[in-house]
């Protein structure tokens, strides 16, 4: 049973990394925190407290856990979203400066579970 769960997991979490590439995450959805930033697919984005502006900070196993918000070479910074430079090369959004990503728990769109995660994910809001 683990094993199933764990399929469904990381099918979520990968669906929601691809289907964030092309534009950036102009949704809101509705979440027991009230209304919260989402990427196209409506599934809850984060912020990372350990990330600077510009910067992030969460790479190989973090980022297994914490799918970045992925932007392809042709995004364009609109408004309060920016695109940050990740270690590897690739590109990810950011919002007011700060990495978005999203969290492999959250099973549907509205859930919020990574709110408040070892005290330094927070989830991202409009």
């Amino acid at each position: 049973m683990k094993s199933a769960k764990f399929l469904i997991v990381m099918a979520v979490a990968s669906a929601a990394a691809t289907a964030a590439f092309a534009a950036p995450p102009l949704k809101t959805v509705d979440s027991a925190k009230g209304k919260v930033l989402a990427g196209e697919n409506g599934m809850s984005l984060y912020t990372f407290k350990k990330d600077t502006m510009g910067v992030s900070n969460c790479d190989g196993d973090c980022a297994k856990a914490w799918p970045p918000l992925m932007a392809d070479g042709n995004a364009k910074a609109e408004g309060a979203y920016s695109i940050v430079d990740r270690k590897d090369g690739s590109k990810q959004w950011a919002k007011d400066g700060m990495p978005l990503y999203f969290w492999m728990k959250d099973a549907k769109m509205g859930d919020v579970t990574g709110d408040g995660f070892k005290d330094v994910w927070n989830v991202a809001k409009p």
